[in-house]
């Protein structure tokens, strides 16, 4: 490692000076903001962290490219942030991805950032590449005297669906002929949602997205002309030392507030046995993916369909963690639960198949994943899913949503479903 470290107490920060580094952080081409909202959690290191340009990067599509990151990551024994997509599923099995394609992002993106901040309870750790360690006091300096502009106005954003909802019916009629013929116990149905010639403020956009969420695994990232503004509710997978922790979602209701009918929505979710078996259906699958890198009997289930309270939503989370053999590199424990069982169903393999047959648009970054690994070799990554990913160059704008279809599932319900975790995107994008 060739870092140079400063820690700065909070106390002596402006109050708005975590804006200011969010204005400073985005002139630049590459950079990754990653924001807790401080969401009280049991496995955590940082608040906030933003990475700012890239020293090195990896850039590729589907070919040998865990095999690439893997020998990236080593060979750069550094702080790496970046994204795997979902379309990575075809590098590990026999599958193909040919839908649509809006937005072209690279398959598998990684950049060693030259500069660091990680924020903590009580200090702001800056730590720089020692070559432009000199630049320390003068980009504190700039991100001190950024001039926070009003939000800007944004053109009036015609958001159509790729999948009708009469389209959408049709395609969970044959979903569930399939469930039938027991080809699938549970498969995860998405759709979604575009903006051509879009021109937008991404800032200005994942702010207000923010503000509203206060999601637990939040990402503002840029590279280029793409853009991910994530504001996930899920972690995918994490590694502290030996520990691998996975936290599925499956399982969502709405919040309200009157908090009467906000407790029955929680107590709802709790009891129904729709949700919970889709979860556990899902628990089940991870387990088996944790199984080919853990120690023998060390796959535990820690939580098992347990409802947080998020500010729009009510989420049912399981925790599921293994203790990894030493021999195994975190790369490979990331690709033997890839793509992330929540976003497939099970069988896996078949219902990414179904998914292929069924969907219009390729997945790309959404159901992907976007994190970090640190010079110890732990590593962080959520589930991309609540998210506006963005071609700034070929001006499309695109989110997804889905929901898991099982046996027990009603076409109106799951439609609606997808609707409720689309809501707070679309208000934002018309300004609502």
């Amino acid at each position: 490692m060739n870092l140079f470290e400063k820690r700065i107490p909070i106390s002596q920060l402006s109050a708005d000076f975590f804006i200011k580094l969010q204005y400073w952080a985005s002139q630049f081409e590459t950079f990754a903001w990653l924001n807790s909202n401080d969401y009280p959690q049991q496995y955590t290191t940082f608040k906030k962290a933003l990475a700012v340009e890239a020293f090195s990067e990896i850039k590729c599509n589907i070919q040998d490219a865990f095999k690439q990151l893997k020998e990236y990551k080593n060979r750069t024994n550094n702080y790496i942030f970046g994204y795997l997509t979902y379309d990575l599923k075809n590098e590990i099995e026999e599958l193909t991805s040919s839908n649509f394609d809006g937005l072209q992002f690279p398959d598998l993106y990684f950049f060693e950032p030259k500069k660091l901040f990680f924020i903590y309870d009580t200090y702001i750790e800056i730590v720089y590449h020692r070559h432009c360690v000199d630049a320390i006091e003068k980009d504190l300096q700039n991100i001190k005297n950024q001039n926070i502009t009003l939000k800007a106005v944004r053109q009036s954003l015609e958001i159509k669906t790729r999948i009708s909802k009469e389209n959408y019916l049709h395609k969970f009629k044959q979903l569930q002929q399939k469930i039938v013929r027991g080809d699938t116990y549970e498969t995860n149905l998405c759709m979604e949602f575009y903006v051509e010639n879009a021109e937008v403020n991404p800032l200005d956009i994942f702010t207000q997205l923010n503000e509203k969420t206060k999601a637990p695994f939040s990402v503002f990232f840029r590279h280029q002309q793409h853009y991910l503004l994530s504001v996930s509710p899920e972690r995918f997978v994490r590694k502290e030392g030996n520990k691998i922790i996975t936290q599925p979602i499956k399982g969502t209701a709405m919040r309200f507030n009157d908090p009467e009918q906000d407790l029955r929505s929680k107590h709802n979710l709790e009891i129904d046995a729709k949700e919970r078996s889709e979860n556990i259906m899902i628990v089940d699958l991870v387990r088996n993916d944790l199984s080919k890198s853990a120690s023998k009997g060390s796959v535990k289930v820690e939580e098992l369909s347990k409802v947080y309270a998020l500010p729009n939503v009510y989420q049912m989370i399981s925790t599921v963690t293994s203790i990894v053999k030493p021999e195994v590199d975190s790369v490979d424990v990331i690709r033997d639960l890839f793509p992330m069982g929540s976003m497939t169903g099970a069988p896996k393999i078949v219902s990414m198949k179904i998914i292929e047959a069924l969907e219009e648009t390729k997945r790309g970054l959404y159901s992907g994943s976007f994190g970090y690994f640190s010079p110890t070799d732990d590593f962080d990554f959520n589930v991309i899913i609540r998210s506006i990913l963005y071609n700034s160059d070929h001006k499309y704008l695109s989110y997804s949503v889905g929901s898991a279809i099982t046996n027990l599932s009603t076409a109106e319900q799951e439609h609606n479903e997808c609707l409720l975790k689309a809501e707070t995107l679309f208000k934002t994008l018309i300004n609502q």
